[in-house]
């Protein structure tokens, strides 16, 4: 393998600020809005996105990105083609981690839980509130699946919007997810590569506090 010395010596020292346990908050939902809302305020871009990691039956992982649309104390929520890849793996093992990263804050937050999709009355009432041409997008896509070209796929997306004009129909493949979180990892940057990392796992009711090495 070629040696690349530029690669190697990429690197940022953290310097921003600290996470510690005298200023966190006394349940994980409260320390992600306070985080989550100083992001908002700040307008970086997709402050929501996240990645979500899944696995087959057998353990065999996928990532890809996708947007927090909601959350709230009972969990995390994010719509998709339930047939896509990510919608296959979920269906038979329900369980995923999400990862926020925000470079701006040197701040990144992990989170574990069991998957469950949302009703479909609330899936199509988000549905309706996406732009017209993001909801012939999903109509218009089988996700994760082959197709031949690109000009078939505009095609189709072309033909789909003669047909319904105004009020494409929901997807019946395609609505929301909910994770609901058994752990959070809050995970703040430090120099030295001494970065702060507190966990908050959930223990029958309540939620155990502790802090990891980096």
């Amino acid at each position: 393998m070629q040696e690349n010395s530029e690669l190697k010596n990429l690197r940022l020292n953290y310097e921003r600020d600290q996470l510690l346990e005298t200023n966190i908050g006394s349940n994980p939902f409260i320390q992600f809005k306070f985080w989550f809302d100083l992001v908002l305020k700040a307008n970086i871009t997709e402050p929501n996105a996240m990645t979500i990691a899944t696995a087959t039956k057998n353990g065999v992982p996928s990532a890809r990105m996708v947007l927090l649309k909601a959350f709230d104390e009972t969990g995390f929520t994010f719509f998709t083609n339930y047939e896509s890849r990510k919608g296959k793996e979920l269906l038979e093992n329900p369980f995923a981690s999400l990862l926020f990263w925000w470079r701006e804050f040197e701040r990144q937050v992990r989170i574990e839980g069991k998957i469950e999709k949302i009703n479909s009355k609330d899936s199509e009432e988000y549905f309706n509130l996406r732009p017209l041409k993001s909801r012939y997008g999903a109509l218009s896509s089988n996700q994760s699946e082959f197709i031949e070209s690109r000009e078939v796929l505009e095609k189709r997306f072309l033909d789909l919007e003669k047909q319904f004009g105004d009020k494409p129909p929901t997807p019946e493949n395609w609505g929301g997810y909910k994770l609901i979180p058994k752990k959070f990892e809050f995970w703040q940057g430090r120099r030295d590569r001494l970065h702060d990392r507190i966990i908050y796992e959930k223990v029958k009711d309540d939620w155990k506090i502790y802090r990891l090495q980096p």
